[in-house]
């Protein structure tokens, strides 16, 4: 007796297969070809986002830090409750001279450290028309961030200025042999830098006189519109101008100041 036909045998899928073959080349081509359609869109929508690229960050890859500032900047009420520069503030070059470059910044950031070299550049270049503030914006994701920049406050206290802006120098060379971070160990290599007594100092941490001047640079700065380090306010007689949009190259830096001038 013959045996019935079984519908869901290998002979049965081969036969469907060959009977149909043309129909299920269509279908998986036009199936490949919506998966390629769906991730040009996608790729396409977020390059028009500004995600995926590296255009928004100040370095190609290094996505771990924030940019301050949108695409439109702060405001013009944000710009005007900037605090004006004065005797109380870290700054190298010409009190009065025609543009100051305010930065917000934060020792352990690894942005801050790679724009460092271009503000020291700007001073080279632009002499007394360009003076250079360093303000305090330690990012709490940072944890030797804000111990930094108290110790930086403690140094100025007891060395002065110039005393401060060794220690900043010297932090941010620790920060790029530590690949974009800090420790301990590179903060007490900057106080060494400074040229204070390091017992001084860390006596002068431990009694926390100076973390209120970190605390209120903070704040003022994130009233002013700050949103990520580094942030770098273009300031004339007639004020804040802009913001400078994270850790550009002095190339782009450049004419920016050169409009003011």
């Amino acid at each position: 007796m013959a045996q019935a036909n079984n519908p869901y045998s290998l002979q049965a899928f081969l036969g469907f297969v060959a009977n149909n073959f043309v129909i299920i080349v269509l279908v998986l081509l036009f199936f490949a070809g919506g998966v390629v359609t769906g991730s040009l869109w996608t790729e396409n929508q977020m390059l028009r986002g500004g995600r995926g690229t590296t255009a928004n960050n100040a370095v190609a890859g290094d996505t771990t830090v924030p940019q301050p500032a949108g695409p439109t900047g702060p405001t013009e009420a944000q710009l005007a409750s900037l605090p004006e520069v004065d005797s109380d503030d870290h700054i190298i070059g010409n009190p009065n001279a025609k543009i100051v470059l305010v930065e917000y910044s934060d020792f352990e950031c690894p942005f801050c450290q790679r724009f460092h070299p271009t503000m020291q550049q700007i001073m080279e270049e632009y002499g007394d028309d360009v003076a250079w503030v360093y303000r305090h914006f330690p990012l709490s994701f940072h944890p030797n961030a804000r111990p930094a920049a108290i110790t930086s406050e403690c140094v100025a206290k007891l060395g002065g200025n110039n005393a401060f802006w060794k220690f900043a120098d010297e932090a941010f060379n620790q920060n790029s042999q530590l690949g974009g971070t800090l420790t301990p160990a590179a903060i007490d290599a900057a106080i060494a830098a400074s040229g204070v007594n390091a017992d001084e100092v860390k006596s002068c941490v431990d009694a926390g006189d100076v973390a209120s001047i970190v605390d209120t640079d903070m704040n003022e700065g994130s009233a002013a519109g700050v949103t990520g380090t580094p942030g770098t306010f273009i300031v004339t007689s007639d004020g804040a101008q802009e913001l400078i949009p994270g850790a550009l190259p002095f190339e782009q830096v450049k004419p920016m100041i050169d409009q003011y001038l």
